[in-house]
């Protein structure tokens, strides 16, 4: 692990690929050590960076894990060695997940010691409308890029679609108005 005390830390919105790739491998380098295989499903910003090439960047990993604790406390030693942000890894995605836990290894990169899965696009897409985060300032995050980014990949062609996919995952009296009003939105705007 990189433990040099000069270095300055990484901005909270800095976790790039390579950023993301070293922390993980890092993260398998120590499982290997301690002889533990272990599984990260990815979602969120660090899919759009890793599977897609969708973007440049994350705040931070969003995961499921296992071993839980000892993954938690690994990401805690190599986050402070390679100055990421505190919780660079963190679960806290477990409260916005669906019944329909749809997973694949995708098009992500693979370690020795470490298993990388992530929601199958619809359910990444279904997810990012559920939570239509907006932005507004450079400050606050925005799913509408990742929004479109998937409902282009996934060649859905009306608003109609793209609400019924996210019913495919969520049950329809928990879908968000805004949900909706963004969706809707974005084909009446054109951007999709």
């Amino acid at each position: 692990m990189n433990s040099n005390p000069t270095k300055n830390p990484r901005p909270a919105s800095a976790l790039d690929r390579d950023a993301i790739l070293a922390a993980l491998q890092a993260l398998s380098d120590e499982l290997a050590r301690l002889q533990v295989a272990g599984e990260l499903c990815l979602f969120g910003g660090t899919v759009m960076v890793l599977a897609f090439a969708a973007r440049v960047s994350t705040k931070d990993v969003d995961a499921l894990f296992q071993p839980a604790a000892l993954i938690r406390k690994l990401a805690d030693e190599i986050g402070t060695a390679q100055h990421l942000p505190k919780n660079w890894l963190n679960d806290g995605v477990k409260g916005f997940l669906s019944a329909n836990h749809a997973v694949t290894a995708g098009n992500l990169p693979q370690f020795p010691h470490l298993r990388l899965t992530m929601p199958v696009p619809e359910y990444l897409l279904a997810m990012k409308c559920m939570a239509a985060r907006l932005g507004g300032t450079t400050d606050e995050p925005t799913d509408v890029p990742d929004i479109l980014f998937l409902v282009r990949k996934l060649e859905l062609k009306s608003s109609p679609q793209v609400l019924d996919l996210v019913a495919q995952y969520y049950p329809a009296n928990r879908i968000p108005v805004k949900t909706q009003y963004l969706i809707e939105g974005l084909f009446e705007e054109g951007k999709v």
